[in-house]
C-alpha cells in the first residue's frame, strides 16, 4: 500500500483553529457503509445513529502540558522540551529543540527555577534521557509552568487549556488529545445512557508520534510508535455484555479503537 493512495487536498481556511463554544455543535459527517450515502450533520445528531444496547468506548486520558521552555544553565541559550515518557521516578525521554549538541551532563532551568533537568543520555533517533529535579509534586510543577502540544496544523494560542481535554478525562499521560472524544457534552453523554447506550472506558496515553509524519513511500515500511493502554475489567465485562446482547461496539476515535484492537481474542 502506497502513502500516495491517500494524498488529498484539505483546504486551510477547513482547519478550525480554535474551538466552538459548544462542543456537541462541531460538524459531524455520517457515511452509510451499505448505500455510500454521505450526510454532513452536527455532533449532538449522532444520538439518531445509535441504538439501545450499543456500546460507546471512551479513552478518559488527559493530556498533559507537556512542552517546557527553558534556557541552558550555562549559557542562557532558549531551548524547549517536549515530554515523551517517563522512564521512572524523575527521569523521562524528553525532545530537546535545539538538541544537537546537548551532551549528557549539561543543565537547563524551566520556570525560573521551578524545575531543573540534567541530561543523562542520548537515545536512539536523538531523543535524551534527563533527570528533573523541582520541590513538590512534578505533575503541579508541570501544570504551573508546561504547554500544551498542539498538533503543529494548530497555530493560534490555546485559551483554555481544559479545552483540549474531553469532558470525562481522568488519567494524565497524553501528549495530544483524542480528538473525536471532544465532542462530548456531559449532557449528551447523560441523555445517551438514560437512553440505553452503554458506555465503556478505557485509558490509551496519546505519544508524541501521533504527530510524526509517514516518511516511507510503503505504509507497511514505517515503523510505529508505542503507547501505553489500560483495559479494566469494569470496562471489559461492560463490551462483552454489549456484545452478548447483539449490540454494536463503538469505538470512540482511533485510540479506542487501537486498544481493542489490541486486546480482542
Amino acid at each position: 500500500m502506497k502513502t500516495s493512495d491517500f494524498y488529498y487536498e484539505l483546504p486551510q481556511e477547513l482547519i478550525a483553529q480554535e474551538p466552538l463554544g459548544d462542543r456537541s455543535s462541531s460538524r459531524l459527517l455520517v457515511l452509510d457503509r451499505k448505500s455510500g450515502k454521505i450526510e454532513h450533520r452536527v455532533f449532538r445528531d449522532i444520538r439518531e445513529y445509535l441504538e439501545p444496547g450499543d456500546c460507546l468506548v471512551l479513552n478518559d486520558t488527559r493530556v498533559m502540558p507537556a512542552r517546557l521552555l527553558g534556557v541552558k544553565e550555562d549559557t542562557g541559550g532558549n531551548i524547549e522540551f517536549v515530554l515523551m515518557k517517563q522512564i521512572s521516578g524523575d527521569i523521562w525521554e524528553v525532545i530537546l529543540k535545539p538538541g544537537k549538541r546537548a551532551k549528557p551532563g549539561a543543565r537547563f532551568i524551566f520556570g525560573n527555577g521551578l524545575l531543573r533537568a540534567e541530561i543523562l543520555d542520548v537515545v536512539e533517533g536523538g531523543n535524551r534521557i534527563v533527570r528533573f529535579e523541582y520541590e513538590g509534586i512534578f505533575q503541579e510543577v508541570l501544570d504551573r509552568i508546561g504547554i500544551m502540544p498542539l498538533p503543529p496544523y494548530i497555530t493560534k494560542k490555546l485559551e483554555d487549556p481544559e479545552r483540549y481535554q474531553t469532558v470525562y478525562s481522568r488519567y494524565t499521560g497524553s501528549a495530544a488529545a483524542p480528538t473525536a472524544g471532544l465532542h462530548f457534552t456531559k449532557e449528551l453523554l447523560e441523555e445517551l445512557v438514560r437512553s440505553g447506550i452503554y458506555t465503556a472506558y478505557l485509558t490509551l496515553h496519546v505519544g508524541l508520534g501521533t504527530f510524526r509524519p509517514v516518511k516511507t513511500e510503503n505504509i507497511e515500511e514505517h515503523v510505529m510508535h508505542s503507547e501505553v493502554y489500560y483495559l479494566g475489567k469494569e470496562a471489559a465485562d461492560m463490551i462483552n455484555r454489549a456484545r452478548t446482547e447483539g449490540g454494536r461496539i463503538i469505538a470512540v476515535g482511533t485510540t479506542s479503537c487501537r486498544v481493542l484492537e489490541t486486546v480482542s481474542s
